[in-house]
């Protein structure tokens, strides 16, 4: 049965066309794939305080440089011939620190606005790393698993849609709010399918 995927695998390769140039650019000027890392985090952490204060279009424009760095980290490592373990460690760590801040600040901008909203974070964070977790935790189980209806591609891009269209203000933060709902649900059914998954794995190899 194919898996239902809520990003067109369209819209991903348009992204990667457009930021095609770039790529070449950097690959040219030989920039290192960690300050592309770190240059994510960064972005991040400015997503954090944009959301943290309400500037949600701004929030939502940081996830969006946030994510191209992401992509582009990958991309160099890989055609400069620098991929390594540890590198993929740092990168994963680093995604990791990233998610949690942007919801942190949407977190601490809906605290007193909205419980509900409140606990679909929690829900959204708790989600969100239980899914990396259990991946790193198949493989070292031997299996891979990258199986799931939310992984981090879909979360990040359905945030950063959210938030800027969240931003118009006869919406009274719309989009944004469907966006939360959805990441939250999502994210910890993924979690779900990844343990579900797994167990048939296993079952199939008498484990």
């Amino acid at each position: 049965m194919e898996q239902v995927k809520l990003l067109r695998k369209s819209w991903v390769g348009m992204f990667l066309t457009v930021i095609d140039p770039l790529a070449k650019l950097l690959i040219n000027l030989k920039v290192s794939p960690y300050v592309l890392t770190a240059s994510g985090l960064f972005f991040s952490i400015l997503g954090f305080n944009f959301f943290r204060l309400g500037h949600l279009f701004f929030g939502g424009l940081m996830i969006i440089l946030a994510g191209i760095c992401d992509v582009l980290d990958g991309r160099l490592a890989r055609e400069t011939n620098r991929v390594s373990k540890y590198g993929a460690l740092i990168d994963s760590v680093v995604d990791r620190y990233s998610e949690v801040f942007l919801f942190l600040g949407l977190l601490i901008y809906f605290w007193e606005r909205s419980l509900t909203l409140t606990i679909l974070l929690f829900l959204a964070i708790a989600g969100s790393l239980l899914v990396s977790y259990i991946r790193a935790r198949a493989e070292g189980l031997g299996i891979e698993c990258k199986v799931g209806i939310m992984q981090r591609q879909e979360r990040m891009s359905y945030l950063a849609a959210g938030a800027i269209l969240g931003a118009i203000p006869f919406l009274a933060n719309f989009f944004l709010i469907l966006a939360i709902w959805i990441i939250a649900i999502l994210s910890n059914f993924t979690v779900i399918q990844r343990v579900v998954y797994i167990r048939n794995k296993l079952k199939e190899q008498n484990l």
